[in-house]
């Protein structure tokens, strides 16, 4: 069931984040959405409520922990629970590694993978103290086979992957009935090539999308099968992609 449900949705304000926010709160969700910018949170909120949803927002950077810590707190506050948290924000600056990129290295880190875990550590302590709880994320396919140009990036979702595999097998083992879905999409259109100053990486990947992308629409529906499932059924990875495109 989705209705009733509080979900936090990080990397809300645009993409993946915005298509399932709106999605899920046709379905009866009460939506909580952090991202920086605060026009197009606004945006997608009054977006949501004029179409009779329910939705709050908190300006959120991923990569400071005191930030993901005030969004959960802000939905416990706002609805007294938290049933879903979708780690969503994300970069993908891909260049050669020989371009010496390590600023946008960095970046990528920052807020693919320590963005992750601070979600992690900002809603587990409410998770576990409720015995339940949905942790969702974000990876790509690029978490599952490696691209030239996309070491780093790739290498951050290959994280996403091993973290939240055991997430997974260690909330079974705690008994704390915490699920957990992984999402490895394909090209799907989202702001994410916007980030690629390398010209070659960023020539090569607008051909793919061009030619296959898909929208972000097909992202939140597996988001919201995934939340559907029954407590007791984890369904945790869902590769996702055009069905023309040779991923």
């Amino acid at each position: 069931m989705i209705k009733d449900k509080v979900v936090i949705i990080t990397g809300a304000s645009s993409g993946i984040g915005a298509a399932t926010a709106v999605l899920l709160a046709s379905k009866g969700a009460k939506l909580v959405l952090g991202a920086r910018r605060e026009d197009k949170l606004i945006q997608l909120v009054n977006k949501i409520t004029s179409d009779g949803g329910e939705a709050i927002y908190q300006v959120t950077d991923v990569v400071n922990p005191d930030d993901n810590k005030s969004l959960v707190e802000y939905a416990k506050k706002t609805f007294g629970k938290v049933d879903v948290m979708f780690l969503n924000a994300g970069l993908m600056p891909n260049s050669p590694l020989s371009e010496l990129k390590t600023d946008e290295w960095n970046q990528m880190i920052d807020v693919n993978i320590k963005g992750v875990l601070n979600g992690i550590a900002a809603v587990l302590p409410t998770f576990k103290e409720q015995k339940s709880g949905h942790v969702i994320a974000t990876s790509s396919v690029a978490g599952l086979k490696a691209y030239p140009g996309g070491a780093v990036y790739g290498a951050t979702k290959w994280a996403v992957k091993d973290l939240m595999e055991v997430l997974r097998m260690e909330s079974a083992q705690e008994n704390s009935h915490i699920r957990t879905a992984t999402i490895y999409p394909a090209a799907i259109k989202t702001e994410l090539l916007d980030t690629i100053t390398d010209p070659e990486s960023a020539k090569g990947m607008e051909q793919v999308y061009d030619q296959y992308e898909i929208g972000p629409d097909r992202i939140a529906n597996v988001v919201a099968f995934a939340i559907d499932q029954p407590e007791d059924t984890n369904v945790n990875e869902f590769t996702v992609g055009p069905t023309d495109q040779p991923w």
